[in-house]
């Protein structure tokens, strides 16, 4: 299982990177735009400085023709390094991008997925990742959950080795649904990322921890009772 920061934030990358275990980072154009500072290299090279070259960086493509793909993404390589994705949406001039690129060695998610048809055909192009949009499958009535659900399910039908990775999220139910129909990675932002351990009674169980162990040993810790603390 993957857990994916979507953000270009970079403050809130730093402390997801910091307290969760974390696979990486997706953004889009519209993420980017949301912290725009008018030097996108200076943010991308951030990003990869703080999550390392070791976790996932998936970037998507802003060209719209297959021979702007691949150099784009042949670019953006050049300028992150580490493990590195180039995310494509899936159209027929990202199909064609996706083949070749995998051809010449860089990986790909495929992005903006809503039919499990357009997942399947992107992984049999050679999509690394497939990304179903969730939440806005559910928008339009429509079941995202059972949308990655097929999709997963048609992967191991046919022996496929593309991975899910769910996007679009806006509950933590949405997200539990998901991970149980199979899918073997999302991403989601950061406060929603914080809210998969957020519960009430964890709060409150831990307010009791505290109050019992203060009745017996006031403000000493642990440590200064090792420490002998009086």
């Amino acid at each position: 299982m993957y857990y994916i920061i979507d953000s270009a934030n970079t403050d809130e990358i730093r402390r997801c990177a910091e307290f969760y275990p974390l696979d990486g980072v997706t953004t889009n154009p519209t993420i980017i735009s949301r912290e725009h500072n008018g030097d996108f290299v200076t943010l991308i090279k951030t990003i990869r400085e703080i999550i390392g070259p070791d976790r996932m960086f998936h970037i998507q493509t802003t060209a719209s023709t297959a021979e702007g793909i691949v150099k784009e993404a042949h670019a953006l390589r050049e300028v992150v390094g580490g493990d590195f994705y180039i995310k494509i949406p899936v159209s027929p001039e990202g199909l064609k991008a996706t083949m070749r690129l995998k051809k010449e060695g860089i990986k790909v998610t495929v992005t903006a997925i809503f039919t499990q048809q357009q997942a399947l055909i992107a992984a049999c192009a050679g999509a690394d990742f497939v990304a179903p949009y969730v939440n806005r499958l559910d928008n339009i009535v429509s079941d995202g959950v059972l949308v990655v659900s097929e999709i997963v399910e048609l992967f191991k039908k046919h022996n496929i080795n593309s991975k899910v990775l769910a996007a679009s999220f806006k509950s933590v139910e949405q997200v539990h649904k998901t991970v149980m129909s199979g899918a073997q990675a999302i991403t989601l932002a950061p406060k929603l990322f914080e809210n998969l351990i957020y519960h009430p009674l964890t709060l409150n169980a831990i307010s009791d921890f505290n109050r019992d162990w203060e009745s017996v040993y006031g403000d000493r810790d642990i440590l200064g009772l090792i420490n002998g603390e009086q």
